[in-house]
């Protein structure tokens, strides 16, 4: 995923003041709960959380992992025990491991509660913010803990707007926050993997250029899914040739019988996005190493 694509950027107003009042919310909270996509853990973390969060004790989600290859997952939840890192997957739709979270969250603040019991203060109340990018799966997650419609939901990047207090349980409150990326993807890849999990929104995307690295990826590292799931009966290097021949499949042509390539990409990620093809990961610890 390192060849030359166009460049990807964004970063719209509303994501400048959203920076600018989590640094000034970070003040307020006990625990920073970082939330990242299990299928890109390293992509989806945003550069500047950690100049936001400074010192502030921090849980790590990969959220989605439903949706992510459970096999990499193992080997980012190795990675980051080997880092000292407190990490934990979860996935809000099955419920997987989200009873955990608050047990997670205050093993985070050992430290913290012990130095409240010196100081003869027994409360573990616990005040979180929510930090991740657009598209996460914060406002479902907030929801799942809250057992009620705490926040509004999408599938699309941008959802969430404000910063809200919402009351999970009297000891824990959750501080949700808008989906921030950040300026400039030095390493395009990177922004082909947001792409790809819906990160950035397909109007600034050439959604040819990201189905074709897709393809590309996952026919190298999941070919069985492809065939499968579009009846192939070859995977070729050529990404182009692969989408030409999910579209033939599909029936997507042009006059003449040309394959209709705009159309089969938007089909293609759309399936992509929504688990149609299997359950994949685009990206290892090995790689970041």
């Amino acid at each position: 995923m390192n060849d030359n694509i166009s460049i990807i950027n964004w970063f719209p107003g509303h994501m400048a003041k959203a920076k600018r009042e989590i640094i000034e919310k970070i003040k307020m909270v006990d625990l920073v709960i970082e939330l990242k996509d299990a299928r890109i853990p390293y992509s989806s973390s945003n550069p500047m959380i950690k100049e936001i969060i400074g010192n502030k004790p921090r849980l790590i989600l990969l959220c989605k992992s439903s949706i992510a290859d459970p096999k990499v997952t193992a080997l980012w939840m190795n990675y980051y025990a080997s880092q000292n890192i407190l990490a934990l997957d979860i996935d809000s739709i099955t419920n997987y491991h989200t009873s955990s979270i608050i047990k997670y969250a205050k093993m985070a603040l050992k430290e913290t509660f012990e130095k409240r019991k010196a100081k003869g203060v027994l409360s573990e109340q616990i005040k979180a913010i929510i930090l991740g990018i657009p598209n996460v799966g914060k406002s479902t997650l907030i929801n799942t803990l809250a057992k009620r419609k705490a926040t509004q939901v999408g599938d699309r990047p941008g959802v969430t707007k404000n910063q809200t207090w919402i009351k999970i349980t009297p000891d824990l409150l959750l501080l949700d926050t808008p989906g921030i990326l950040w300026p400039k993807f030095e390493d395009q890849a990177v922004g082909v993997k947001l792409a790809m999990c819906g990160s950035i929104k397909d109007e600034i995307l050439n959604l040819e250029e990201i189905s074709a690295k897709a393809i590309e990826y996952i026919g190298a590292n999941y070919p069985d899914y492809l065939k499968n799931r579009y009846n192939l009966d070859e995977i070729f290097e050529d990404p182009y040739v692969n989408l030409e021949n999910i579209a033939i499949k599909r029936g997507f042509l042009l006059k003449g019988g040309i394959p209709d390539i705009n159309k089969v990409c938007i089909i293609f990620l759309n399936e992509l996005r929504g688990n149609k093809i299997g359950a994949m990961s685009y990206e290892r610890p090995s790689e970041i190493e």
